[in-house]
């Protein structure tokens, strides 16, 4: 049975004076969501000492739990962080790699994360390597033989999107990472939009570090990203250091340390994830609301989502088709999820264009590329077809 879409968007924390075609860069809240996140702050608010020290533990590993299995991997390699910029930071920062060598790199990731691999390089003394990804490939194969032809003997790290930003498309992880792993180069998925837009099951892609969001598709609050870790074999330093580090030193008797790395601790924890996850005090009702999230969209049948993001996809396509605006996500269901994009004229004032759309009340990204300006609709449930009407009636009076 179809789930009545316009009943599940009321549900949604909308502003009702604004046409929302961006969860791709940031998801509202369900009011259930919203509603657990703000349970947990009344706790922690009412006392905080009860909350951290005894409350929170079990919530956490139950969230943890929860999240993980969700996201087809194990809580034990499962670490919390704000955002899939923090997990990829701490990935980036805290692993040492074997050089001299290079980091591969498409020529479409985030600009922030190819500085964060900049950096990384610098410090140990790699080079970054960027090749470029077919733009609209007929097949998901030609990307796989785009990246093997750029790993080389040097390539020591292979980092890439599963969905790319600019414009949804969706790379065959999998694939990348076995073609990766056959040449022994430690490969960093960012899976900042991932979760919830496709089916995801971390451990059958078996990426050495898996990164995402869950503040995008998956509608949990702001604050929810995570690292999933392969295995442990290569150890990663923390970014903070806090009383995680030294887990057998504190605290003691009743939170005394679990017995091994990977069972579960007093703290809601392992060992291991805790040495990575813990920055001392912090708000953590985010990670504990995402299971509601989870059950938000469980609600509704994750395959009837899909099939709604496909509906959606479908009708933008021909929408920027009547429009003469040249599609630059494929069609192919493997290659393309909840986001669709297309190639806007040369020479549009891209500022200006921000600044009326938003005149508009249309919420909306652009993304300038060295060869073209791509606009993006990101098409949730929760999406109807008037919202993207609008935009295709304001659009061509304004490039």
């Amino acid at each position: 049975m179809t789930p009545d879409w316009l009943a599940a968007r009321s549900q949604i924390l909308l502003d009702p004076t604004v046409t929302m075609l961006n969860t791709g860069s940031f998801g509202p809240t369900p009011k259930p969501v919203f509603d657990a996140a703000n349970e947990v702050r009344r706790l922690m608010a009412m006392g905080p000492t009860n909350f951290f020290v005894r409350t929170l533990p079990p919530l956490l590993w139950e969230a943890r739990t929860k999240t993980a299995h969700f996201l087809g991997t194990v809580p034990d390699r499962f670490v919390f962080t704000t955002n899939v910029s923090a997990a990829i930071n701490l990935v980036a920062s805290g692993l040492q790699l074997d050089g001299p060598g290079e980091i591969l790199m498409t020529d479409h990731e985030y600009g922030s994360m190819v500085w964060c691999w900049e950096r990384a390089a610098a410090l140990q003394g790699l080079e970054v390597k960027t090749f470029p990804l077919p733009t609209m490939p007929r097949h998901p194969g030609e990307i796989v033989e785009a990246a093997v032809r750029a790993m080389t003997p040097r390539t020591k790290l292979f980092f890439f999107s599963h969905a790319l930003s600019p414009t949804g498309m969706v790379l065959p992880a999998k694939e990348l990472c076995a073609e990766a792993r056959k040449r022994g180069i430690f490969t960093v998925v960012d899976g900042a939009h991932a979760p919830a837009m496709v089916p995801l099951n971390i451990d059958a892609i078996d990426a050495d570090y898996y990164t995402g969001n869950c503040h995008k598709w998956l509608l949990a609050p702001i604050g929810t990203g995570f690292l999933a870790v392969r295995d442990w074999e290569r150890p990663i330093e923390p970014l903070h250091v806090s009383w995680g580090y030294k887990p057998d030193a504190y605290p003691i008797g009743e939170h005394a340390a679990a017995s091994g790395p990977d069972a579960p601790d007093a703290f809601g924890s392992t060992r291991r994830t805790r040495f990575l996850e813990f920055e001392g005090t912090k708000d953590v009702s985010a990670w504990l609301a995402t299971p509601a999230a989870i059950a938000f969209q469980e609600s509704l049948g994750w395959d009837a989502i899909r099939d709604r993001h496909a509906e959606l996809a479908t009708y933008s396509r021909a929408v920027f088709d009547k429009l003469g605006l040249k599609l630059a996500t494929p069609a192919d269901c493997r290659m393309s999820g909840a986001m669709t994009a297309c190639e806007l004229p040369k020479g549009v004032n891209v500022a200006e264009l921000r600044r009326k759309l938003w005149a508009h009340r249309i919420e909306i990204p652009l993304n300038e590329r060295p060869d073209r300006v791509l606009l993006r609709i990101s098409h949730h449930f929760y999406t109807t077809e008037a919202e993207i009407d609008q935009l295709a009636e304001v659009l061509p009076l304004l490039i």
